[in-house]
């Protein structure tokens, strides 16, 4: 099975020569192996680069010059972002394998530079168009804590992977919670930097909704991940500049004292009852620690209206590029959106921006009152796999269980998604941490608070307990 360890541990544990890479990497591909069957985490898994990548980080380590802070680390990708060498289907049937795959995207191209060991692809739904993993392509993705649940979506692979000791880092995407998501439902830690924090190539149909984000065991982990997905890419346009700090460091402030809000339900929000509870319990551990925090909703309505145009449009501008006929193959639920999408007109995409940015506007204004806003991640707790809402719910789409993630890819700021608890059933809960834009390093400060508040057995997956 896998090393029950962390990123940060196993980098430790090259240093000293007491584990290897290649021995890491054994451990990954074994939990692969014995745990993938069930999961279905992974739609790629490459035993001969894992081992070859896994061998020269090794040599590196035993020269004493590993080429990155993460240098031989097992590490998945979701099959969202191009790989060189590795088709990039993105769960779709519409997507030929036969073409030329030599290119990688920045966050590809960033893993490889830093000598990560590349296990695979991780699973996503097509597109990475919902907030469950399932495809037509590759099936449905379940949450290693109970198979009969969802893992979250659309980075539910990656974050099954990670839960189940199946690699310890991954890198989703994130256009409406798709990182923080299935990091809630799995019980690991992920993170929605500012947008541009971490380049992208090739562009979004899903433009300014659009994040690359890191998946791990722990904040520190994040952190180091951090310092190499954020690295300059010339092919995106929007990419901030590089940080004049690095995350390992800054996750380490002191922010005992600053101000945080906690909105238990945004103003809007339905919340599980045991949900709220685990929830409130884990921000009255973050006061008694030192954050100051006072109950405040942030002052928005449901922006759903808005969101789902902004959603829809993309995917609809992504669909027409599809060959003839491609209707009849694509996830039902995805047709129904790109059918949505084409009844939009120009004015109905640009008043869904200008509210876009009025929101962005508004929780400007609140964070100069309060450094942080607390809320849950998701208001549910995982359900049947296979659905795209809780069967029985009325729901009937993603979104309408899923309002606290996406408000804050219209905002564009950084957001991170912490284990809190674990329901009399046994499923993990999320906390949510958000912070003004720019402000990656403060939330991950604050979620690192809370990671040493209410420390989490990272191990307890790994090990199949």
């Amino acid at each position: 099975m896998g090393t029950l360890l962390t990123a940060s541990e196993l980098v430790a544990a090259y240093n000293t020569g007491e584990i290897s890479p290649v021995e890491a990497t054994e451990a990954a591909l074994s939990a692969i192996e014995a745990r993938d069957g069930e999961c279905n985490a992974y739609c790629l898994v490459d035993p001969e680069v894992a081992r070859e990548g896994a061998k020269a980080s090794e040599t590196r380590w035993r020269e004493g010059n590993p080429i990155g802070w993460l240098d031989g680390v097992p590490t998945s990708i979701k099959d969202m972002f191009l790989t060189q060498g590795w088709p990039t289907l993105r769960g779709s049937k519409c997507i030929s394998p036969d073409q030329q795959w030599d290119v990688d995207s920045p966050v590809s191209a960033r893993l490889r530079e830093n000598g990560l060991v590349l296990l695979g692809k991780t699973t996503t739904p097509e597109l990475a168009w919902k907030g469950v993993t399932d495809s037509p392509l590759t099936g449905i993705t379940r949450n290693p804590w109970n198979t009969s649940v969802t893992a979250g979506g659309s980075s539910g692979g990656s974050a099954a992977a990670v839960a189940a000791g199946m690699g310890e880092l991954s890198v989703g995407t994130d256009g409406g919670g798709s990182v923080r998501i299935p990091a809630a439902f799995c019980g690991i830690v992920g993170l929605k930097p500012t947008h541009g924090r971490i380049p992208l190539y090739p562009a979004s149909p899903f433009g300014p909704l659009s994040h690359a984000g890191p998946m791990a065991r722990s904040v520190d982990d994040v952190a180091l991940m951090m310092d190499v997905l954020a690295l300059p890419d010339h092919r995106d346009p929007a990419a901030l500049p590089p940080m004049m700090s690095a995350y390992r460091e800054a996750v380490r402030r002191d922010v005992r004292g600053l101000n945080a809000a906690f909105s238990p339900n945004l103003g809007y929000a339905k919340v599980d009852p045991e949900v709220a509870e685990i929830v409130r319990s884990a921000v009255i551990a973050l006061d008694e620690a030192g954050l100051r925090i006072e109950e405040s909703d942030p002052g928005f309505t449901d922006p759903k209206e808005a969101f789902d145009v902004l959603w829809s449009t993309g995917a609809a501008q992504w669909l027409n590029t599809f060959p003839a006929g491609s209707e009849e193959l694509v996830d039902p639920g995805l047709r129904r959106v790109w059918e949505q999408g084409k009844t939009y007109s120009a004015a109905d995409y640009l008043a869904a921006t200008g509210e876009r940015a009025a929101l962005g506007i508004l929780m400007g204004e609140f964070h100069t009152r309060y450094d942080v806003l607390i809320t849950p991640t998701v208001g549910i707790a995982p359900f049947e796999a296979g659905h795209d809402v809780p069967p029985g719910s009325g729901m009937t789409g993603w979104p309408d269980w899923t309002p606290f993630t996406y408000p804050f890819n219209m905002t564009q700021q950084p957001a991170i998604s912490v284990p809190a608890g674990l329901t009399s059933a046994g499923l993990p809960v999320g906390l949510q941490i958000v912070g003004p834009r720019h402000s990656d390093d403060l939330v991950l400060a604050v979620a690192k608070l809370f990671e040493e508040v209410r420390p989490w057995p990272v191990s307890r997956l790994a090990s199949g307990v």
